[in-house]
């Protein structure tokens, strides 16, 4: 295949890639309501969905959902009040965020591998997180972005952007941290000057303000600096941990018979240490190839991850570790004599993540764990 032919054909494929995926998350959620009676607000208001509705009705006012950013739950009360129902434009949200985000995806690896990467980050595993109300998608999409725009060299908006992801989840944190060490690496517009490095990684400042504002608003509202961390620990167990403790909790969710009254309990728990290898996997190898701002960005997520008390929602972690697509595509499609050996096992990657992906839609959509 040309050059020119990948250019012209990967939009299409894009967003061909995005409305198969779509409809087949779609389809798995129909089947659901239709073997179960359930509604579809049943179905797809599982989990963490029902804190953000909750948050959006009535505020901080259930105990631990400080927990979860004001970003998300802002936008669904702003839908309340003009009448529209929240699950449905929480549903809205997260397909248009999907789109902007594998679009993010392919402009950070370019015509050919960004290409490939988007398509396979939208037949993730966990994909379902990216269609029902969750905020891996509009995170995703402003992270993604914002990264686009710093490579440019545009850190105004970069910062905005990041701005908008900070007011979604945590993650916002690590990702100033990876756009830090990338407007110190890169600097501005083209200019490598210390001068201009630094002026880069001012605009940082900007986002930073939106979880530190967090963290006010729940002082005045909770009487505690550590209200956020408090909330994590006491509803999912995320208190500070060794690694090596945070392992060794969670090797009995993953040995055969755990669980025995919870099928697929050990298997999400299992897939989770997964995740944790290939986050350790992506991060050496953008280490080794001094890709220096990739490294912290999915490296200081695996260090969260393996500190808390076991590990927990990896999985859910890797739609948003654009690094990690990147590669896959670069793989795919990189020239020489095995090409064909690498394009079949990427096909054959494809293939089991797609039913993997039907596997976890239909967990999520019957009210089972799904991490």
């Amino acid at each position: 295949m040309t050059g020119d032919r990948t250019d012209g054909d990967g939009p299409r494929l894009v967003v061909q890639a995005w409305l198969g995926s779509r409809l087949v998350l779609l389809l798995v959620l129909g089947w659901v309501l239709w073997s179960t009676g359930w509604s579809w607000h049943d179905a797809v208001g599982n989990w963490d969905v029902a804190h953000f509705l909750r948050i959006a009705r009535d505020g901080y006012a259930a105990r631990n959902e400080a927990a979860f950013f004001p970003g998300l739950p802002l936008l669904l009360k702003a839908a309340s009040l003009i009448g529209l129902d929240m699950t449905g434009v929480g549903m809205v949200i997260s397909l248009v965020g999907s789109a902007f985000a594998a679009w993010g995806i392919r402009r950070l690896g370019g015509p050919r591998v960004g290409t490939i990467a988007a398509a396979l980050w939208l037949f993730a595993p966990t994909a379902v997180f990216t269609v029902v109300p969750y905020t891996e998608a509009l995170f995703a999409a402003f992270a993604f972005w914002s990264w686009v725009r710093a490579r440019e060299g545009r850190w105004a908006w970069a910062a905005v952007l990041a701005a908008g992801a900070c007011s979604v989840r945590v993650s916002g944190l690590f990702l100033l941290a990876a756009l830090g060490v990338l407007a110190l690496t890169a600097g501005y517009a083209g200019d490598r000057s210390w001068r201009a490095r630094l002026k880069a990684a001012a605009w940082l400042v900007l986002p930073a303000t939106v979880p530190f504002a967090y963290a006010v608003y729940l002082r005045v509202l909770k009487g505690s600096w550590t209200a956020w961390y408090d909330a994590q620990a006491a509803g999912w167990s995320r208190g500070l941990t060794w690694p090596w403790d945070s392992f060794r909790h969670t090797i009995p969710t993953i040995v055969p018979g755990a669980y025995a009254d919870h099928p697929g309990w050990a298997m999400i728990f299992r897939a989770e240490v997964v995740s944790v290898v290939v986050g350790i996997v992506v991060t050496v190898i953008c280490l080794v190839t001094k890709r220096w701002a990739e490294a912290t960005w999915v490296g200081l997520q695996v260090v969260a991850f393996t500190t808390s008390y076991w590990f927990m929602s990896v999985n859910r972690a890797v739609l948003l570790w654009f690094p990690l697509w990147l590669l896959l595509g670069s793989f795919a499609t990189r020239p020489g004599r095995a090409r064909t050996a690498r394009v079949v096992t990427v096909s054959a990657w494809a293939a089991v993540s797609t039913c993997v992906m039907i596997w976890w839609a239909a967990r999520f959509f019957t009210g089972q764990w799904a991490s």
